[in-house]
């Protein structure tokens, strides 16, 4: 047990320690940061000055030229008002800057760190976790530095001031008050938990009871069909009777609580004003003093209240801070943006695998690819084919240095990968998937993916070698016609089009085909291989074959399985050896 409680204490250090990596973001505007503090510092004296004066205006019935006392106390206590609302608002006003400058500034850089993160990175991610905290957790910290930070401070002053003056006030009072009032807070703070836990109970049971419901509804086809309407009722009214059952002991518990509320922080009130009525008996206090004092009492108690889920509230913020920095501390790809959408002079795209062999992370006892052996020559066509898992996909993957391999070298012309700047490296290659992705934006927008500068004659000429242009003029905006979500406005075979048009304007020394054709209807499936036809033309061109019969024309076809190199030749070559494994592929296919 002592181990895990040390254990959880380094972590919160470690915690704290990630939080306070914040301070970079906010350092630029530390000078706003400061003046806010300032004007909170301010706000929260002038709170605390307050409650004297109202005290001493009381007492200043008791006085001979009692107007003349009250106008001046009045005017005191007017001029902290005015000065107390303009200070709020400045201190509300530069809080707000710094937040939203840091928080600008947080989120362009982890947006900025996560799209530079190797691929492993993100096949280990969700993608709506990802989204979570650039998201949800950044918007926690906007609610922290502009409130809860803000609260939190406010209340620490409001608490050891309002102690610090009524100690100077009456040491007595203060002794009697810090006995009774604080401990009912803390007991009221912690059964308004209990009970909180109570309506939660009673959320969760209700949710369950409305899932019966949906799941009853939208299965009412198999409720009636297997006659189970009455064991549904049964199940639903089981549930309703188990939250009434909940409800009703939290309707003791609430009660009970408002029960404490007016006996205890009430009663903890009249018990201050009684001991306060007894030292001004005594001679040893003033009625505005106790009524001061009374006053200082309600704001301590509130802020008591209130500190434990201002710190609850802080505590969610420094974790969301440890998940947003263990992103930020995952390491980059070596990527440089003076070499994107760059060509490499004399790049001709040779590609040779000497030995390589591969691993995914996450299962480094199965070798994806094994001791593989392979060239392929600039500007011939080249298939992988081979059984699903035989590893066609990993070398791709290999091929735009999404992964190293474990041992081995891939070269380029003769060069080894990592010789080349990343970025321009994978500026050589272009990929058109079987799936392919397009932006929400317009046909232009994701045409130019591939050359952001492309003037509007060469994404017209890049649409025409990518049999695109025909339905693009079509449509009435043309290249501004907005895809869809997805590409959803768009049919398969024309989204398959635009991303050949997209490899066309990035002009690739390597070109990676996967399956571009394999679920289009006929007349698509036309359209897109004589453009895919075209694109290959003079270029590396690396084709993953699921169906055997689109790559009977290549250069060289490569026979995969379990990531080793079986057998390779031209179809003919291949279709000779009757014991073959691509002779046995090719056979399962046309039979079929």
């Amino acid at each position: 047990m002592a181990k895990q409680r040390e254990g959880r204490q380094k972590l919160k250090k470690g915690s704290f320690k990630k939080a306070l990596r914040l301070y970079k973001y906010i350092k630029p505007y530390r000078a706003e940061f400061a003046l806010g503090l300032l004007f909170l510092i301010l706000s929260s004296a002038a709170n605390l000055a307050f409650p004297k004066y109202l005290g001493d205006l009381v007492d200043a019935a008791n006085t001979d030229d009692i107007v003349a006392n009250i106008e001046n106390i009045a005017l005191i206590l007017l001029v902290i008002l005015v000065a107390q609302a303009i200070v709020s608002f400045f201190r509300v006003v530069l809080f707000v800057n710094v937040t939203e400058k840091t928080l600008a500034s947080l989120r362009q850089a982890t947006y900025q760190h996560l799209i530079k993160l190797p691929m492993p990175f993100f096949n280990a991610k969700r993608v709506g976790e990802l989204n979570s905290r650039i998201s949800a957790d950044i918007s926690l910290l906007q609610e922290t530095f502009t409130t809860t930070l803000a609260e939190f401070i406010r209340q620490l002053i409001i608490i050891f001031g309002g102690i610090a003056i009524l100690l100077y006030t009456s040491p007595q009072l203060t002794l009697f008050m810090l006995a009774i009032v604080p401990v009912v807070v803390l007991i009221a703070v912690f059964f308004g938990r209990f009970i909180r836990k109570y309506s939660k109970d009673v959320q969760n049971e209700v949710a369950q009871s409305n899932t019966i419901v949906e799941e009853t509804l939208q299965g009412i086809f198999n409720v009636k069909a297997f006659a189970n309407e009455f064991l549904e009722i049964a199940r639903y009214r089981t549930k309703t009777n188990s939250v009434a059952k909940i409800a009703m002991k939290g309707g003791k518990y609430r009660g009970a609580f408002s029960s404490f509320i007016i006996l205890g922080l009430f009663g903890a009130i009249v018990a201050v004003i009684w001991r306060g009525v007894n030292l001004i008996a005594a001679g040893d206090l003033a009625i505005g003093e106790l009524f001061s004092f009374v006053i200082y009492s309600g704001f301590i108690g509130g802020s008591i209240g209130g500190f434990a889920n201002v710190y609850a509230n802080i505590q969610k913020a420094i974790g969301a801070t440890e998940e947003l920095m263990e992103i930020l501390e995952e390491e980059e790809e070596n990527l440089s943006e003076t070499e994107s959408h760059q060509n490499l002079p004399d790049f001709k795209g040779d590609i040779q695998f000497k030995n390589l062999s591969f691993h995914y992370p996450t299962r480094p006892d199965q070798k994806v690819i094994d001791a593989l052996n392979l060239e392929i020559k600039s500007g011939t066509q080249v298939a992988l084919v081979g059984p699903s898992g035989a590893g066609k996909s990993t070398l791709v993957s290999l091929l735009l240095q999404f992964y190293k391999p474990q041992s081995g070298t891939l070269l380029f012309d003769g060069k080894p990968a990592q010789d080349y700047p990343l970025s321009l490296l994978r500026n050589q290659m272009a990929v058109v998937p079987q799936d392919v992705f397009l932006f929400g934006g317009t046909i232009r927008e994701n045409m130019a993916y591939g050359k952001p500068d492309a003037t509007d004659e060469e994404l017209k000429e890049a649409a025409q070698k990518a049999n695109a242009w025909e339905f693009i003029e079509k449509f009435p905006e043309g290249l501004d016609t907005l895809v869809g979500e997805r590409g959803v406005q768009l049919s398969g075979g024309q989204r398959q089009r635009v991303a050949i048009a997209r490899a066309v304007l990035k002009d690739p020394a390597i070109l990676i085909l996967d399956e571009a054709t394999s679920a289009l209807d006929s007349e698509s499936e036309r359209l897109v291989q004589e453009a895919l036809d075209r694109l290959m033309v003079g270029r590396t061109s690396v084709v993953i074959a699921h169906r055997l019969a689109t790559v009977r024309n290549a250069d060289e076809i490569v026979v995969l399985e379990n990531g080793k190199l079986r057998e390779k030749g031209t179809h003919q070559e291949l279709m000779a050896d009757e014991n073959g494994l691509y002779h046995s592929l090719s056979s399962l296919q046309f039979n079929s």
